[in-house]
């Protein structure tokens, strides 16, 4: 039996691997990426085709993938002449996942329907490095149906898979995640300048948490860098300030007080505004030591082996 034509937009850090993983399975493969060329030639390269514009994708593929920022550019690649909504027909499903808000889900899935296609929420978990390997998590919101429709395609790029729920259900729970790990980040980042401030190094901080049960993947990646200044962790403070502005508005829509989320959203939303934006997210210890007069490139040297 042949297999569906598969589209990609979006080949950044998480979706190249993703994208080159469905091609490795045999899949027909229609990528359209933004400035960077680099992922897109290589994948052409592998065998994949490019596509002009999200229309002529929808016209084409049987299912496409989202892997882009934000939902502006989920929507800007939904609508407009040359979108995704131009060209889909009957039966089209759009994997979108993205970190998005669940509103703007909501709404392109009615807009979608209205072609006759289907919108999936299934947002990602893990780093780039299990993207090229395959192995990422996928939280995902859709009708039974189409969760046995897609799952095989998922299994391509997806080691752990949670059918979280409707659509919707997917990019909810990522901002539940997001709010976790942009939460453990701050905490972190101030317990380790306040450490530091009182003799504790950041090193021996490591050495103490990262063997308790207070330890965990988050833990380790943050701390290589706040130690050993090796940025394995590629997602950027834009990102988590976008990621936590969302939080922000699912708890206003559902009336809930979150005093933590609010906390953490005001040190990236900071950092950001410094003009910083760009710096991974383990690089917020560096700039809370700045707050309080430390220097964290020095403090990380104290006690290093």
């Amino acid at each position: 039996m042949s297999k569906s034509n598969i589209g990609f937009i979006g080949v950044g850090f998480m979706g190249h691997g993703m994208a080159k993983n469905l091609l490795q399975k045999g899949y027909p493969l229609w990528v359209k990426g933004n400035r960077n060329r680099t992922p897109v030639e290589d994948l052409v390269g592998m065998g994949a085709h490019e596509a002009a514009s999200p229309r002529e994708m929808a016209q084409t593929c049987d299912m496409i993938h989202l892997c882009l920022s934000n939902s502006e550019q989920v929507e800007a690649a939904f609508r407009g002449p040359d979108g995704i909504l131009a060209g889909a027909r009957a039966g089209l499903i759009v994997i979108d996942t993205t970190t998005a808000d669940p509103t703007s889900t909501a709404v392109l899935a009615e807009e979608l329907a209205q072609t006759g296609g289907t919108l999936v929420d299934a947002p990602l978990g893990r780093t780039p490095k299990e993207a090229e390997a395959g192995t990422l998590d996928a939280m995902v919101g859709c009708d039974e149906a189409t969760f046995d429709k897609i799952k095989p395609v998922l299994d391509c790029w997806a080691g752990n898979i949670t059918h979280v729920g409707g659509t919707g259900a997917g990019h909810k729970m990522k901002l539940l995640m997001n709010f976790i790990s942009m939460g453990y980040a701050s905490l972190y980042a101030e317990a380790t300048v306040l450490g530091a401030s009182v003799g504790i190094p950041p090193a021996k901080l490591r050495d103490v948490i990262g063997s308790s049960r207070l330890a965990n993947g988050f833990f380790d990646t943050f701390m290589t860098y706040a130690v050993d200044r090796e940025e394995l962790h590629k997602f950027t403070i834009s990102n988590a300030a976008k990621d936590l502005r969302y939080v922000h508005a699912m708890a206003d829509g559902a009336g809930i007080m979150t005093v933590m989320a609010a906390a953490a959203k005001q040190y990236f939303a900071h950092v950001e505004a410094s003009g910083n934006g760009q710096d991974y997210v383990p690089k917020i210890t560096d700039h809370v030591a700045a707050l309080n007069g430390m220097d964290m490139e020095q403090e990380a040297r104290k006690g290093r082996g």
